[in-house]
């Protein structure tokens, strides 16, 4: 019987000692794993509803955020973040300081310092906003003359109309441009100068008019004007030409493939999020 006991406790401690060595293997894989994670450094400007700057009252970063944490920690991504004005943020993937940045208007004289994604992050119409009793449409350059028309230091609207552009910026159209200058409170400056009377009408992407809208509780004193400007404002994913070449077209693939994935109803949940729709 002894023998018995003996043979049991041996095979016992066997089975808890193996048992152990299972244990400390996967932990010790885990905590390699972890400490191996890829890290993926972003930099991006404020842009709401897209792209926003958490704070004490939310921790929200904007549906265009959410969309690329879902694309990358899927992967298995770990992500830094970095809130910075977008010239600041232009510069940092320029040098290296972060991969990529998320949204930016193509131009071929950047391709010197990034790499565009395929796929764009969202193509966004362009809107007015004026005043709720106001009959006002958009018909090309000739409807806006005599209007007063709001706008911010340096903002170019080539990419979605080059004769807007060239109106807004015509030194003999001055007096009826009122251009803005400030942080992140510019739209809103603008639209409750617009319920003010104080200027006529502001484009911008339909989505930013919306929120912007929503948030100060405006939609009964303005309203959303369309169609807006000519063209589409495409916004793409820029990536850093100072990563390797392998791993910047990993990231690259990575963002081309699981933005296809995130269409129709997926896209329109992240959108939804913040009380606004295309």
């Amino acid at each position: 019987m002894a023998q018995k006991i003996k043979a049991a406790t041996v095979l016992k401690n066997e089975k808890i000692h193996k048992l152990l060595l299972l244990v400390t293997l996967f932990i010790g894989n885990s905590i390699v794993n972890i400490s191996h994670a890829a890290t993926l450094k972003v930099c991006y400007d404020q842009w709401p509803p897209m792209t926003i700057f958490p704070s004490e009252a939310s921790s929200a970063r904007g549906f265009v955020i959410d969309i690329l944490h879902e694309i990358y920690t899927s992967k298995g991504y770990k992500i830094e973040y970095y809130e910075v004005p977008l010239a600041r943020g232009l510069d940092m993937v320029a040098n290296g300081d972060c991969d990529m940045l998320p949204e930016y208007l193509f131009s071929k004289n950047s391709e010197k310092d990034f790499e565009y994604a395929t796929q764009a992050t969202f193509s966004y119409t362009a809107a007015f906003i004026v005043r709720h009793d106001d009959p006002w449409i958009y018909n090309g350059v000739k409807s806006i003359k005599g209007k007063r028309i709001a706008t911010g230091p340096g903002w170019d609207y080539s990419s979605l109309s080059v004769d807007y552009q060239n109106y807004i910026t015509n030194l003999n159209n001055a007096s009826f441009v009122e251009v803005l200058s400030g942080n992140d409170d510019v739209v809103e400056r603008i639209l409750h100068m617009i319920k003010e009377s104080r200027v006529d009408l502001y484009a911008d992407n339909i989505l930013v008019l919306q929120y912007v809208m929503n948030r100060l509780n405006l939609n009964d004193e303005l309203k959303i004007v369309q169609p807006g400007l000519e063209k589409k404002m495409v916004e793409m994913p820029i990536f850093s030409k100072k990563i390797p070449t392998t791993k910047r077209q990993e990231l690259i693939k990575i963002w081309n493939e699981g933005r296809l994935s995130i269409k129709g109803k997926k896209e329109e949940m992240f959108i939804n999020k913040y009380n606004v729709t295309f």
